[in-house]
């Protein structure tokens, strides 16, 4: 009999769809053909089996293996708003349509967080795209690590969600944190606060880490920390808690940017001198570093040249080319006024 396991080993097959879903082998097909003469129950059933098995369609098979389609997919798994308010984004983005310009390729930007996932799966693996970018992943979003198992794909930050070995390009976040902390003990730095990035995002994570093993490392203390969203907002309510605990401090470390110019605000509001009173780095050399105030000493990440290696790397791909599973980009640090 044959097996329905995802993990068989053996490639799905439309019997298998149909079998899995509880239908018949032409109700697949009209489903993957987009016929409007199936209900939205047993699309939802079939579309559900697809996922499950990480089935592609023979339609789109025969278009992957004829021919190239010249276009590369940037998927990025947030909502509109915090696209749009990222300077990030738009750096990783100039970095890939920069590169991808002197190919044959042209550039498919997909804001996935709004978009039902079976949808983007479907697009991605329908015969659309040669291969895929993407940036932001967070801990839920399974289907593009697996996605990366039937198309050519390229992840801007290590994955959090297990499915196979990825190839990523990314910066080493511990050590950036370590960076922009070891530079506040290095200047006298007793106890030292930290607002952490998502804490479902390798980059969160990560410079949480940094931070917890640096202060460590010191014999500083390391419980003195609150996590936030990288948004401005997020950093502001982080930086209340902190202050609410009554535990005093006169360092800080926010894993971006834009999480210490909110900070900063709420210092502001309670009369606290930075760097007088408090000294504060970051990461991210943005639009929200240079024009804070005080302007932020940072750890730099080249987010540019990381879309630009994003895209080389996939285009390798590819082309068939053996390439490194792990690129890591290089860091810097910046020193301005808020320490």
């Amino acid at each position: 009999m044959t097996s329905l396991s995802p993990g068989s080993g053996t490639a799905p097959t439309l019997e298998m769809v149909a079998a899995l879903a509880g239908v018949s082998r032409s109700t697949v097909s009209r489903v993957v053909n987009s016929s409007p003469k199936v209900t939205p129950e047993v699309i939802e059933a079939v579309n559900s089996a697809i996922s499950t098995l990480g089935y592609v369609p023979n339609r789109a098979a025969r278009i992957l293996a004829s021919r190239k389609t010249d276009s590369i997919a940037l998927v990025i798994p947030e909502n509109t708003a915090k696209f749009f308010a990222d300077p990030y984004f738009a750096s990783v983005i100039q970095g890939v349509a920069t590169y991808l310009s002197k190919t044959e390729y042209t550039l498919t930007l997909l804001i996935a967080s709004e978009t039902d996932p079976l949808k983007t799966r479907k697009y991605l693996t329908g015969g659309n795209v040669d291969g895929a970018l993407v940036l932001s992943h967070h801990s839920d979003d399974h289907s593009y690590v697996e996605l990366g198992k039937t198309i050519p794909m390229v992840f801007g930050g290590r994955p959090m969600s297990k499915g196979g070995p990825s190839h990523v390009v990314d910066v080493d976040n511990v050590a950036a944190a370590a960076t922009a902390v070891q530079y506040l003990i290095d200047r006298g730095k007793k106890s030292i606060a930290t607002i952490a990035g998502p804490q479902d995002m390798a980059a969160g994570l990560d410079r949480l880490e940094g931070w917890r093993r640096t202060v460590t490392a010191a014999g500083l203390r390391a419980d003195l920390f609150e996590a936030a969203d990288f948004t401005p907002a997020g950093g502001a309510v982080a930086m209340q808690r902190i202050l609410d605990t009554k535990v005093p401090f006169d360092g800080l470390f926010a894993a971006s940017a834009q999480m210490a110019s909110g900070a900063l605000g709420v210092l502001r509001e309670y009369g606290i001198d930075v760097p007088g009173q408090i000294g504060v780095t970051t990461i991210d050399n943005d639009y929200y570093a240079k024009n804070a105030n005080p302007p932020l000493t940072t750890v730099d990440q080249p987010s540019v040249q990381q879309g630009a290696k994003m895209a080389e790397v996939l285009v390798r791909i590819i082309a068939g080319e053996d390439v490194e599973m792990l690129t890591i980009m290089p860091t810097h640090l910046i020193e301005r006024a808020s320490v």
